[in-house]
């Protein structure tokens, strides 16, 4: 990455682009094309978000596999309740839970974690607090929630990224 050219790959990219969805290659679209490939990756410096260090890669196949496990039973227990409506003892509802992760890496693989497994969403974060906010399909204890996304999730995130 330099100063002039932050992206070069995304800038020829964006410009491959821009002529084979117009089909052409008039010197117009060419023009047009480059300033766009040019602009497009220059403004795109102050989005972008600074490096991280990985740490301890046995806690990053511990939580592949822990959320791979997780994700895996989710689906059977909502298949479960979308199957057998009647049976179902819970109702939906909202958690709060605090946290103490604050890399902006491990967040948004918390979210990804959460968002995947079905049966419960990632609402929102507040940044000030710290508090995420999960919706959960089948909502029995508030508790057991806490200890999952604390005690399963946040701790290994914490491993891999402070």
């Amino acid at each position: 990455m330099s100063r002039g050219l932050p992206f070069p790959l995304l800038s020829a990219g964006l410009l491959a682009m821009w002529l084979l969805l117009n089909q052409t290659v008039a010197i117009g679209h060419i023009l047009l094309g480059t300033v766009l490939a040019l602009g497009i990756p220059w403004s795109m410096r102050a989005a972008r978000p600074s490096k991280t260090q990985l740490r301890r890669p046995g806690a990053i196949i511990r939580l592949f596999l822990v959320a791979l496990v997780d994700i895996t039973r989710s689906n059977v227990a909502v298949a479960w309740i979308i199957l057998r409506p009647g049976q179902r003892r819970g109702t939906s509802g909202f958690v709060d839970i605090p946290l103490e992760l604050r890399n902006p890496y491990g967040l948004a693989m918390l979210a990804c974690i959460i968002t995947s497994t079905p049966g419960t969403l990632w609402v929102g974060f507040d940044s000030n607090t710290g508090v995420v906010t999960v919706h959960i399909l089948d909502l029995i204890d508030e508790r057991t929630w806490f200890d999952i996304i604390k005690g399963r999730y946040e701790r290994l995130l914490l491993e891999i990224f402070e």
